[in-house]
């Protein structure tokens, strides 16, 4: 079904006259919406991305079993330094999880990404410090429904997308909620809090616009701009009660020491801070080395270890060490040295694409290289390929609306609010590098069956 689906939306746009209407819609849309990251439009394609009911309910459970094992690394992890060091979290990393922030999900909001083929479903990454994505995708959700291709494809298709703001704020007010005792008694002030001059920008503002029309004060800062007097955190003369931070630690971390009013704020439980700093510890790349580590196995029940074993990809921290695959023993750096074509290598704490090896596309010379570049930085991980899901998509060349089809890889990215997913959008790119930091785009994600 979704071969003939894909293949009747293909079809569609070859009408003469329907795909200049729809990319002159798409195109009006985005400016709209905001739609652009880094000065450039996010969905340079004509087609979301479609997945089948069941494929989607199997994603879903997935997603959320694999998510309650995470759920129980931090547990373990906040009363363990022994597994704090297995992550790689650096000493002050180890002082920021250690604050407590008012509620128990390890991180509110968080997304798998991911790769569905016709014969698995793989995680390769977990974003769950601040993930990116979510209104954009809303905004794109509206956007290709209005376009005349997808109306005329939604005749013979049912056609569901996803709507992630609202879940969104739920999160942030449940999380206030929790903070207070389960007695907040006002609607909170909410700040979207990351360094100033981001390409994501442009989301920051499409989520203030949802929350104000929402009913709630809502601005937009950058850590610089906070002051904490000891009983409020304040961006000039308004008190701030639900900090929606969008800000890495790893970018806050080299002015903390001079812009100390977020993390102080957090310490005093004067603010409800969402994802917290405790989200640092699933963030980390090395939570999948956790997961498929049979070291920590105790750690989980029946039902999520067979989820890490169908879909969570082997993972080892690099290092000099002897370690088990696939009930074999070996010496990892070695075992590496002669297994390129199923292997990469890519910093535990990193993103954009930065850093990463992919075994597979390098001579032998260049993967010696990386392995020598990997443990001279003594935080990489080696982590086994992945089936990747690769589609043809009607893309968009220059400003005049032309287009052709072309290959692009398929990353898959649930988003999970409170464990539960919630929403999800598709990221596409020409490389391995399914990254829209990288240079990548996006497309909504629908799910479709027959009418």
């Amino acid at each position: 079904m979704l071969k003939e689906a894909v293949d009747y939306y293909h079809d569609l746009l070859a009408e003469q006259d329907m795909a200049a209407e729809s990319f002159a819609v798409l195109q009006e849309g985005l400016e709209r919406s905001k739609l652009i990251f880094g000065g450039r439009p996010l969905t340079p394609y004509l087609r979301p991305h479609f997945i089948t009911a069941v494929d989607w309910l199997r994603v879903r459970s997935t997603c959320e079993t694999v998510w309650s094992a995470l759920q129980k690394v931090k547990d373990a992890a906040v009363v363990d330094d022994s597994l704090l060091g297995e992550l790689g979290l650096s000493d002050i990393e180890r002082d920021l999880v250690k604050i407590d922030p008012g509620y128990l999900q390890v991180s509110p909001t968080a997304r798998l990404d991911s790769f569905l083929t016709d014969n698995a479903y793989s995680f390769v990454e977990l974003n769950g410090e601040s993930p990116a994505g979510i209104a954009y995708a809303d905004s794109a959700t509206e956007i290709f429904m209005s376009l005349p291709v997808m109306k005329r494809f939604a005749e013979r298709y049912v056609v569901e997308g996803f709507d992630g703001r609202p879940k969104m704020l739920d999160v942030l007010l449940r999380c206030w909620d929790e903070f207070c005792g389960g007695k907040a008694d006002r609607k909170p002030v909410i700040a979207i809090v990351d360094l100033a001059g981001l390409p994501t920008q442009k989301e920051f503002e499409l989520f203030k616009d949802y929350f104000e029309a929402a009913g709630y004060d809502a601005l937009i800062c950058s850590p610089q701009e906070l002051e904490f007097d000891g009983g409020k955190l304040w961006f000039g003369s308004v008190a701030i009660d639900v900090v929606y931070k969008r800000l890495l630690v790893n970018e806050y971390l080299p002015i903390i020491g001079e812009y100390p009013a977020l993390v102080d704020a957090c310490r005093a439980r004067a603010v409800c801070m969402v994802n917290s700093f405790r989200g640092k510890l699933v963030h980390k790349k090395a939570i999948f080395a956790v997961l498929t580590n049979e070291r920590y196995a105790h750690l989980f029940n029946g039902d999520e270890l067979k989820a890490i074993g169908n879909h969570v990809p082997w993972t080892r921290r690099f290092r000099q060490e002897k370690t088990v695959n696939n009930g074999e023993a070996i010496d990892l750096v070695e075992w590496a040295r002669a297994n390129s074509q199923k292997l990469v290598l890519k910093p535990n704490d990193d993103y954009g694409g930065h850093g990463i090896h992919i075994g597979w596309n390098t001579d032998a010379s260049e993967w010696d290289t990386a392995i020598e570049t990997a443990l001279a930085n003594g935080d990489y991980l080696v982590q086994e390929r992945v089936s990747t899901a690769k589609e043809n998509f009607p893309m968009l060349f220059g400003q005049l609306g032309e287009w052709a089809m072309a290959e692009q890889l398929v990353d898959l990215d649930p988003l999970l609010f409170n464990g539960v997913v919630g929403s999800a959008f598709t990221r596409l790119s020409t490389n391995e590098l399914a990254n829209v930091t990288a240079g990548g785009g996006m497309v909504p994600t629908f799910v479709i069956s027959d009418r």
